[in-house]
C-alpha cells in the first residue's frame, strides 16, 4: 500500500512540475466588441478583426470560435501562438436573407488560456436597399 501511495505522489509531482515548466498562456484582445453601425442589405456582408497577444509564458492554442448563429463566421488562427506575439480573429457576418433591423452577435473564443473563454461581440444596424442614399 505504502508503495501505491508513493508511486503516485511521485507521479503528481511530476505531472505538476511539467506543467510548470510549461507555463501558461494568457490571451488578451484589444477590443471584445465591435460595432459595424447602419449598413444596407444591398452589401448585406460585414467583417471586422479582433486582433490578441498571447501575454503568457506558454503556448497560446486556440481550440474552439463558436457563434451564436450561422449568419456568423469566425476565422482564426490554427497553429499555436507564441509568448508575445499576436493573432487575429476575423467575424463576418451575412445578413442575407435576413429582415432588416438590429443585431447583435457573440463569439464565443475556447482557449488554453488562464481565461479559458473569451466572448467577442459584434452588433450594427442593418437597413433595407430601398433606404439607401442615392
Amino acid at each position: 500500500m505504502k508503495r501505491i501511495i508513493v508511486a503516485t505522489l511521485i507521479a503528481l509531482s511530476s505531472v505538476l512540475g511539467y506543467a510548470q515548466q510549461e507555463g501558461q498562456a494568457k490571451i488578451k484582445f484589444e477590443k471584445v466588441k465591435h460595432d459595424f453601425g447602419t449598413f444596407y442589405d444591398s452589401n448585406p456582408k460585414v467583417s471586422c478583426t479582433f486582433h490578441f497577444t498571447n501575454e503568457g509564458d506558454g503556448l497560446l492554442v486556440i481550440h474552439q470560435a463558436i457563434s451564436s448563429c450561422g449568419c456568423t463566421v469566425p476565422d482564426f488562427p490554427m497553429e499555436p501562438i507564441k509568448p508575445g506575439d499576436g493573432g487575429d480573429v476575423t467575424v463576418t457576418y451575412d445578413g442575407k436573407g435576413r429582415f432588416p433591423g438590429h443585431f447583435r452577435k457573440t463569439v464565443s473564443i475556447r482557449t488554453n488560456s488562464k481565461k479559458e473563454l473569451v466572448r467577442l461581440t459584434i452588433e450594427g444596424n442593418m437597413e433595407p436597399a430601398a433606404a439607401e442614399p442615392k
